[in-house]
């Protein structure tokens, strides 16, 4: 293990600033520190990153890059996919290794196709840790741990109210991430093992709309039209795809949360905003804010102590247009 005093009189600066640190995104924090003021007691992270692609991405690695700052004794390599593609963050992953980076964060924008990455890191003994997203197969003798909340547990809430809200029946329809991620498998497994067993509700189809507002708004009003609007539940699962499926509804001349519920996964402030407004019925969070347990992970693993293989960051539901309303005022993302 890269354990090292240069590392450990890093992260005793570093220790210093996590109490004073809060989880939200944007740069919002005025947080600082004395730090020893030696130039190279960094401990250098390079983040592979997915980049651009929706509020909760945005509010995820702004957080990260409001944690691992400078201040806090730490040099973070910020390697955001161009334009969602893997072959360039294989490349930044490569790149990383070769420069002998600290530590590896890793949000894959595929879950495939990593083993010949990881083996590299592994034999040039820096630990990777799984940012969000995680990868497949999923050999966790290849990476340290993953830090994300559950997707399973986020989706099948979504499903459990789902089958509460019909009780007499309805049909539904999935605004689906792009294919091959493993958000998106994980969210699918969730949905189905619940709703799968309830006879009442009927799955009309699925497809992509690759976490896009105006993607899901086309996909949707298609469904709309080939179905003479007989859909009575969207799952979404990200914000943005509900948010495009709600002004499809209201296009089609139906009310959204009425004629078409729909329910979203992610819980940014767009979405509350809707929720309070009854445009969307029913959000899951997916909470985006986890960069100090982050950084105790990092530490913890650099001075080589044992971290569990999965972190489960906690998260919450809204179901009323209450909900919503109460928490927005506090929603950094």
């Amino acid at each position: 293990m890269r354990s090292t005093a240069r590392i450990a009189r890093a992260f005793a600066a570093a220790g210093a600033l996590t109490l004073a640190l809060t989880a939200c995104g944007g740069g919002d924090d005025d947080t600082s520190t004395s730090g020893d003021g030696g130039g190279d007691e960094v401990v250098t992270v390079g983040f592979v990153a997915v980049g651009p692609e929706g509020g909760w991405r945005q509010a995820n690695e702004a957080n990260v890059q409001d944690t691992f700052t400078e201040e806090a004794g730490f040099e973070l390599k910020y390697a955001p996919a161009t334009n969602l593609d893997q072959r360039s963050q294989i490349d930044a992953f490569t790149s990383f290794v070769d420069e002998g980076v600290d530590v590896i964060l890793l949000s894959a924008t595929e879950g495939a196709g990593w083993e010949d990455s990881l083996r590299r890191a592994q034999e040039a003994e820096i630990p990777v840790i799984l940012v969000d997203r995680g990868i497949e197969p999923d050999d966790t003798d290849l990476y340290v741990t993953r830090i994300a909340p559950d997707n399973y547990e986020v989706s099948t809430s979504v499903a459990e109210w789902a089958v509460s809200a019909f009780p007499d029946g309805g049909n539904y329809f999935v605004l689906e991430g792009p294919a091959g991620v493993s958000v998106v498998n994980e969210r699918n497994q969730g949905w189905d093992d619940t709703v799968g067993s309830a006879a009442n509700l009927v799955k009309i189809g699925a497809q992509t709309a690759n976490w896009s507002t105006e993607e899901a708004k086309s996909v949707f009003e298609t469904v709309l039209r080939a179905n003479n609007n007989d859909i009575q539940i969207v799952f979404a699962q990200n914000d943005e795809m509900g948010l495009g499926a709600a002004i499809a509804v209201e296009e089609a001349g139906l009310t959204p949360g009425v004629d078409v519920q729909i329910a979203t996964i992610d819980g940014t402030k767009p979405a509350l905003e809707a929720l309070s407004e009854g445009r969307l019925s029913f959000v899951a969070e997916y909470n985006p804010l986890f960069g100090e347990t982050l950084l105790d992970v990092v530490g913890k693993v650099l001075d080589g102590e044992e971290v569990e293989p999965y972190i489960i960051v906690p998260s919450e539901t809204f179901d009323s247009p209450e909900a919503a309303t109460a928490a927005l005022p506090t929603r950094k993302y």
